[in-house]
């Protein structure tokens, strides 16, 4: 591949890249907007058409791997594995 075509393809990617993130933004609005209407309604849930919206809160259960560091770090360091992976950027 020239260097040209590595430019244009690299220009194309921060251009898409751009265009998601904005639209990435604008789902995060549309879905706020939803939710505050949600809220306002004091309603978790609301059927709009044929569309069930929902917005509940949801308890989950997860690790606290830095309170166990602390409390077992000899634990903790024997059961560490480190992985390696390859990360892309454009700057």
């Amino acid at each position: 591949m020239t260097k040209n075509e590595l430019l244009t393809k690299v220009r194309e990617l921060k251009e898409l890249q751009q265009m998601a993130d904005e639209l990435t933004a604008e789902i995060e609005s549309l879905k706020d907007e939803l939710k505050a209407e949600m809220t306002v309604e004091g309603k978790d849930e609301m059927t709009v058409d044929v569309f069930v919206l929902r917005y509940k809160a949801v308890s989950t259960s997860r690790f606290d791997s830095k309170a166990f560091k602390a409390q077992h770090s000899d634990l903790y360091t024997a059961y560490t594995k480190t992985s390696t992976s390859k990360r892309f950027t454009i700057s």
